[in-house]
């Protein structure tokens, strides 16, 4: 029995370094092919171009904005400023009243998203946890078919319902923004909501809580990746609107930034450097806002593709 035992394991060893050497030869196989992938170069010059088509715009602005009047009318927009005047800064602040234009874009802005995300969370909650509801079902496409309404359709019946109301201001404006926003902030929040479980609501109110403390307690701050996205679309949404302030608002010492600024399209048209300093002031709090949220707007939009 010993040698049988002897001659059968001299046997085994080898087969067990055999399978390893097999092993062994194919990883490297695997490793080849993943360093032979190849660029997709393509993909890249297409990413390029898009890049350049923003990128472009906004070097013309800079440089036209840093241009004096004689050099902003030379005929090379791709030039640059030399020597760099600021000149057009302090002839745009001027002009365009910047500082209270800017105030009440802000405030309209603000508003604008406050109430698109608050009611946006609200509705879409409502809708998703009484989805088998017909009532409830219904209206989520009801509201849906705002995205392909868009406001030119509605507008006068608009102007002539906010005249009677007495909401020809800066309010009437956010109110509308918000309606128009809710549409798609809805379809956002209710994707994200479909992946909630209900098992954490189901606990809380084991624990005694209310549907309002639910929502406010355990279910808003799980939508928060999903809020800021809503909250950046929103946002550039109604700091870039043209048509709706300029067609609602009655005063005009109560306009928008994007309209006051349309004063450089007649008088002062030929003063380019003026023009595009302005349009670099009014820019850039939304540049800045997206470059320091777009990881949110990104992975909100993500999350809400996959688990919705």
């Amino acid at each position: 029995m010993t040698q049988t035992a002897a001659k059968r394991n001299p046997a085994s060893v080898p087969t067990t370094r055999s399978s390893d050497a097999a092993v062994a030869t194919r990883a490297p196989r695997r490793r080849g092919r993943v360093g032979q992938e190849r660029t997709n170069w393509s993909t890249l010059v297409i990413l390029l171009l898009c890049a350049l088509t923003v990128l472009l715009p906004l070097y013309v602005t800079i440089s036209m904005s840093l241009k004096s009047t004689s050099q902003a009318v030379d005929g090379n927009a791709f030039s640059l400023p030399s020597p760099i005047d600021f000149s057009g800064f302090a002839q745009a602040w001027e002009l365009t009243n910047f500082p209270v234009a800017f105030l009440i874009s802000l405030f309209i802005t603000a508003g604008t998203v406050v109430g698109t995300v608050i009611l946006g969370a609200l509705a879409s909650y409502a809708i998703v946890r009484n989805w088998d509801h017909r009532l409830f079902r219904w209206s989520f496409f009801y509201l849906l078919t705002a995205l392909f309404l868009p406001f030119p359709v509605v507008a006068l019946p608009q102007i002539q319902l906010t005249g009677l109301v007495g909401l020809a201001n800066p309010v009437g404006v956010i109110i509308l923004k918000i309606m128009f926003e809710l549409s798609f902030s809805i379809l956002l929040f209710t994707a994200f909501l479909r992946s909630i479980p209900l098992e954490l609501e189901e606990s809380a109110r084991i624990d005694g809580a209310t549907t309002w403390q639910t929502f406010r307690r355990l279910i808003f701050p799980l939508l928060a990746p999903m809020s800021a996205t809503v909250a950046i679309f929103a946002f550039l949404a109604s700091w870039n609107d043209f048509m709706m302030p300029s067609l609602i608002i009655a005063d005009s010492a109560q306009q928008t930034l994007p309209v006051v600024q349309s004063i450089f399209q007649t008088q002062f048209s030929n003063n380019y450097n003026v023009s595009f300093a302005s349009y670099l002031m009014a820019m850039a709090p939304a540049i800045i806002v997206y470059l320091f949220t777009q990881r949110w707007v990104m992975e909100g939009v993500t999350q809400g593709a996959v688990k919705g």
